[in-house]
């Protein structure tokens, strides 16, 4: 039996990822991490607030709470003022907290490697876990879904879904795996330089003839 031939929508999306390969080759976690500990706690710290500010805060953060065994004895008032800049920082700092309980008297300090294990830490959910998978262990586990690759999944014609975990199962049913993480990161980084939320740049957009949604093609 023949393999079944691609169709033309099946070819435009590979040469969507093809072109973002060649666009984002170096494409990497914007957030600062030296280790799986600091990748999960700036992750965490990163939900409602910039990668920017959370780099900016991190740095004495990991100076006074260096693993999850300092962390876990935090005094509660210290730890908010520290991440106060990150926005929510009450409930983030409870999460930090007893996040790091749980990994030093249920995993021994040290961050689990698992789905499961990871979104059943306080203030952890499945994005959070993908990011720590595929950039702290390399196991493409899933895709990130944040708010730019909601918005460029949609616009691309990924996707008809609004709702990340839906976003995420039909990106995996035809991105290849090995793909997952990084193809997470070279969205979001089109997404903060080009394709942004209000002004989109079509005009400069290089996948802009593969693109439904592009001015371009709307004229």
């Amino acid at each position: 039996m023949k393999p079944a031939r691609a169709t033309a929508e099946e070819l435009r999306r590979h040469k969507v990822l093809r072109d973002l390969h060649q666009l984002y080759p170096e494409a990497e976690c914007a957030l600062h991490f030296r280790n799986a500990y600091e990748l999960l706690i700036a992750t965490i710290l990163s939900a409602q607030s910039t990668d920017k500010t959370v780099n900016q805060v991190t740095p004495a953060l990991f100076a006074k709470y260096p693993s999850p065994r300092e962390l876990a004895q935090a005094d509660l008032p210290e730890l908010e003022e520290l991440i106060y800049a990150t926005g929510f920082f009450r409930n983030k700092a409870r999460n930090l907290l007893g996040c790091a309980q749980v990994l030093v008297t249920q995993h021994n300090g040290v961050v689990p490697q698992t789905m499961t294990e990871l979104t059943a830490l306080p203030g952890v959910g499945r994005k959070t876990a993908n990011v720590v998978l595929g950039n702290a262990f390399g196991i493409n586990e899933g895709l990130v879904v944040d708010t730019h690759v909601q918005r460029l999944a949609q616009r691309l014609g990924f996707t008809p879904q609004t709702q990340p975990v839906k976003i995420e199962r039909d990106l995996r049913t035809w991105v290849p795996q090995s793909e997952w993480t990084l193809l997470s990161h070279r969205l979001i980084l089109h997404g903060r330089q080009v394709c942004s939320a209000r002004k989109p740049k079509c005009e400069a957009c290089a996948l802009a003839q593969l693109c439904p949604s592009s001015k371009r093609n709307q004229i």
